[in-house]
């Protein structure tokens, strides 16, 4: 199938890596991927920062550049949870109804669709470590996401998987979050980071790079044992 690749502002800018690596695993599976090199934000950020007559030219730009037939994916919960929550509030009753409609069926987080739709979870991925899972407040929240992406660590190889009391506890990014209210945001990567240590991880994984680009520097800043890594990453390791 043709599938559209929509990769975040967060790993277009800082970890391009990863969509590498999405473009690998749905390579591997069969997938066609389309990238259309007109695309930018969501919206996400203006939207978040309450800022909506902001946030439609960006959405609607968005809209007519996924304005394919295709399978939407993406390695973020929060990107899909913008667009299948929020875009109606932007487009709902308007000309754009039915084509924010069709996104809204077509975009999926990428453990969602490699689970859901193609209905595979093993990948051939081998990792050595113990690591605990991070429940991206969107990704779980917004889309729903919950045993997709467990369901595909487990099938890693040589990777131990950990469950934390805090998995579903925000790692304090929150976007405009951790500039406006610092010393929390701080606080809440603190105890997300001393939980891991205390079971002993090795790695932190998510599907949300933004919550990880956060995790880590906590991380780099106190020289801890611990690595942050994104899923994709994680299931392309070892092939």
């Amino acid at each position: 199938m043709n599938v559209d690749l929509f990769v975040p502002c967060f790993v277009d800018q800082l970890k391009p890596e990863i969509a590498w690596s999405t473009i690998k695993l749905l390579d591997r599976v069969g997938c066609r991927v389309k990238y259309n090199q007109e695309q930018t934000c969501c919206g996400q950020p203006a939207w978040n920062s309450g800022y909506k007559e902001t946030t439609r030219p960006v959405a609607q730009k968005w809209l007519n550049d996924f304005d394919t037939p295709n399978y939407i994916v993406t390695p973020s919960g929060s990107c899909a949870g913008m667009v299948k929550n929020y875009y109606m509030e932007l487009f709902g009753n308007t000309s754009r109804h039915l084509k924010c409609k069709s996104a809204q069926t077509r975009i999926f987080e990428l453990t969602s669709f490699l689970v859901h739709i193609i209905k595979r979870t093993d990948f051939g991925a081998s990792l050595s470590g113990k690591a605990v899972y991070h429940d991206a407040c969107a990704a779980l929240r917004e889309c729903g996401i919950k045993q997709e992406p467990r369901e595909l660590l487990k099938n890693v190889k040589g990777l131990e998987l950990i469950e934390s009391s805090d998995a579903e506890t925000c790692c304090g990014f929150g976007g405009t979050f951790a500039v406006k209210f610092e010393s929390i945001s701080s606080a809440m990567a603190e105890q997300k980071v001393n939980n891991a240590l205390v079971l002993q991880a090795d790695y932190i994984i998510s599907t949300d790079y933004s919550c990880l680009l956060h995790i880590q520097a906590y991380i780099d800043f106190h020289k801890l044992p611990l690595k942050s890594m994104h899923i994709a990453d994680v299931l392309c390791t070892g092939w």
